[in-house]
């Protein structure tokens, strides 16, 4: 074959990423970025395997053998968790799907790849900020600086719509409605679009914070940017929530157990809303939650509303443990407890 024709793992790639993701599936920049990065991992991974060049690597070079070993890679020596595992496992496997969509004559290799399974994982239990905790990193906030007040209405907005933390990222002006009815628009995940209300307190602020950085609400200008004018990063907002945790820990002993990152918060406006007695449905609309299934999982995430819900139940049992009768054998004894 000449050198400089591509073959059929590059003709693949290709299309995947510039016609098959984009315009047909109409998936959004950032799935689109964690494909590739998965497979780029896998790519590089097999040239360094295989001592070749990736742009000499073919789909035959992608089998499950590989694949597995590419896994065991991840978590062995780039320390990655199962979760993250699975993600890149997911993206490898959306990618066969299409290569034996494309060539039928590679369906049985598109199979046994598809036939490497995901590992099973534990569930942690999710970490919030209750309401309280939540007023005290924000009361720690030095509103002074324009640092600090960007910080604060940044944190108040996320906690207000449960955005998530790329949505509150890509806000831009004219998605803010600052007048009543007070509203703003987000894009979630496959561009789909909602609006969320906002307290009149969050509007203010918001108001406040566009008139300081002469924002036009009118305008396509990001909201939130960081100190050098640049569209803030996801890192960014991690950076900033985990400084501000940091100066309210001192005063607020339960933030030290907690495992605290931005996803975090959208998860505190879903428990909050869930003990203020609003429905799951509800919130799941409000969230963006393509399934109500996402939803229901804090249905069990708050342990005071389950001892408030068991309280209300009249406790069985009474005595305890079985006491040791006359004449009763060990076996008898331990077949009661």
């Amino acid at each position: 074959m000449n050198p400089t024709t591509p073959n059929r793992l590059a003709i693949c790639l290709r299309d995947y990423f510039v016609e098959h993701l984009p315009r047909l599936r109409g998936m959004s920049p950032h799935t689109i970025h964690s494909y590739r990065d998965s497979l780029l991992l896998l790519l590089r991974f097999l040239a360094s395997r295989k001592k070749r060049q990736v742009c000499d690597l073919n789909l035959d070079d992608i089998d499950p053998d590989q694949i597995l070993a590419f896994l065991t890679h991840l978590e062995q020596d780039r320390n990655n968790s199962v979760p993250t595992r699975n993600v890149r496992l997911a993206a490898i496997h959306a990618f066969f799907r299409y290569v034996g969509a494309r060539y039928p004559e590679q369906i049985e290799h598109a199979q046994r790849v598809l036939g490497v399974p995901f590992k099973r994982t534990s569930q942690r239990a999710v970490d919030y900020l209750e309401y309280i905790e939540i007023e005290a990193v924000l009361s720690r906030i030095d509103r002074s600086s324009r640092d600090g007040r960007r910080d604060h209405v940044l944190l108040v907005t996320m906690f207000n719509t449960g955005a998530r933390v790329q949505e509150v990222l890509d806000l831009r002006a004219y998605d803010l409605q600052l007048a009543r009815p007070y509203q703003l628009r987000l894009f979630g995940k496959g561009r789909k679009e909602r609006y969320c209300p906002l307290w009149p307190e969050t509007a203010k602020e918001l108001r406040a914070f566009c008139k300081e950085r002469q924002i036009d609400l009118r305008s396509e200008s990001k909201v939130f940017l960081n100190h050098r004018e640049e569209p803030l990063t996801r890192y960014g907002v991690r950076y900033i929530l985990a400084k501000h945790i940091d100066r309210a820990r001192p005063d607020v002993p339960s933030l030290a157990r907690k495992r605290l990152h931005p996803h975090s918060m959208r998860h505190s406006t879903a428990v909050a809303l869930l003990k203020s007695g609003v429905d799951l449905s509800t919130i799941s609309q409000l969230l963006g939650h393509a399934s109500p299934n996402t939803t229901n999982r804090y249905a069990s995430v708050d342990l005071e509303m389950k001892r408030e819900a068991l309280a209300k139940v009249k406790p069985v049992g009474g005595s305890g443990n079985p006491s040791w009768r006359k004449n009763q054998t060990v076996l008898e004894w331990l077949e009661h407890l």
